[in-house]
């Protein structure tokens, strides 16, 4: 058999070929998101220290502003990110969140250079990519950077909502790749407001 294209197989694969890709076209994000920074300055007030730094709603958008920001790992002493569903603030009194918690990942000193950014961008995919059953509890996520230990929250809505939120934790703790014999636990927010020491109980562990 010969393997010589025929003239009409050639101007068919050449049209093929010629057909201009559309760059322009992005993939929507079933929600739209807004990224926060928070910087620790003491000389304002902790909502005055919260800055909305940009919103996106396609996947491409996403990529295009994390790609020009800091690394968490970067970030100084202090300071945080936060990515919330937007027209929802990263803070407790917020109505989406006030009867809601927080699933918390503690990292030790160490983690910040092999397991804070990578943790911190599968949240985040997580988040954007709805990969929860019960994506509808979800508010957001923090990292908190801090000396003694970094932190990462996902922020649900309802802390009451036993079995969403227990799909959400094992969720969370398979796609990080957590070993089964670490424990994450879940801390509603009226409970850290109102705790007397400095350790909030764990409303649900998984």
């Amino acid at each position: 058999m010969s393997s010589n294209l025929t003239e009409t197989e050639n101007n068919d694969r050449q049209e093929q070929i010629d057909i201009p890709i559309d760059y322009s076209i992005k993939h929507p994000l079933q929600n739209c998101w807004t990224l926060w920074y928070y910087e620790n300055d003491r000389t304002q007030d902790w909502a005055e220290n919260l800055k909305e730094i940009a919103s996106f709603q396609t996947v491409e958008d996403f990529w295009s502003l994390y790609n020009h920001i800091k690394l968490a790992s970067e970030l100084k002493q202090g300071c945080d990110y936060s990515l919330f569903k937007q027209g929802v603030k990263p803070m407790w009194e917020d109505d989406a969140n006030k009867r809601g918690g927080r699933w918390l990942i503690s990292l030790d000193k160490k983690q910040r250079s092999n397991d804070l950014d990578r943790f911190w961008l599968d949240i985040i995919l997580c988040l954007i990519g709805e990969a929860f059953e019960n994506s509808d509890e979800v508010r957001g996520a923090t990292v908190n950077i801090r000396s003694k230990g970094d932190k990462i929250g996902l922020w649900t809505g309802d802390a009451n909502n036993s079995t969403a939120l227990l799909e959400i934790g094992r969720k969370l703790k398979d796609r990080l790749r957590i070993p089964q014999k670490v424990n994450i636990g879940y801390q509603a927010h009226k409970d850290t407001m109102d705790k007397s020491g400095s350790v909030t109980r764990n409303t649900y562990t998984v």
